[in-house]
């Protein structure tokens, strides 16, 4: 599957709106998370996931409502506007990264080490070993107003 069933194609999918039953939905914010060219599959797939779970209990408001199905069978709560992932190089990390933080973004990042970890404590711990600037970044997650974000991953293209 190539796309997921929220998103546009993408020659419009920045400038365009989620629809529900009744109207367009137009939001002024934006979730996206800018993964390193460079990873394999599943790493993609792991550092997007752990990116964005620190999204929902930091920024409340990205939350929507819980599902249920029509028999009554309720269902976790998810974001409630789409997730673009973008990919680009080292330096495009490193650039949106420092853009990131000077721009105060609630953000969430992935390191190389952690892919050496297996658990949260040991996590934290390879990242507080490493000072900002030396940071070997395959992923980082943004959450903020549509033009502040689109600023912070300046230079990287959308996931295939």
């Amino acid at each position: 599957m190539q796309r997921t069933y929220k998103t546009v194609p993408y020659d419009g999918r920045q400038s365009r709106c989620m629809t529900t039953h009744a109207e367009p939905m137009r939001f002024d914010t934006k979730i996206a998370v800018l993964l390193r060219e460079d990873l394999e599959p599943w790493q993609r797939l792991n550092v997007t996931a752990f990116l964005v779970s620190g999204l929902g209990p930091t920024v409340p408001e990205v939350i929507g409502e819980p599902y249920e199905d029509a028999d009554g069978v309720r269902y976790l709560p998810m974001f409630r506007q789409p997730v673009l992932v973008f990919e680009g190089t080292k330096e495009t990390l490193t650039s949106a990264h420092t853009r990131a933080l000077s721009r105060t973004l609630p953000r969430a990042l992935f390191t190389s080490d952690l892919f050496t970890t297996g658990n949260d404590r040991d996590n934290r711990a390879a990242v507080r070993a490493v000072p900002t600037a030396e940071l070997d970044l395959v992923g980082l997650a943004v959450y903020g107003p549509r033009n502040a974000v689109d600023k912070v991953v300046k230079g990287a293209r959308m996931h295939p």
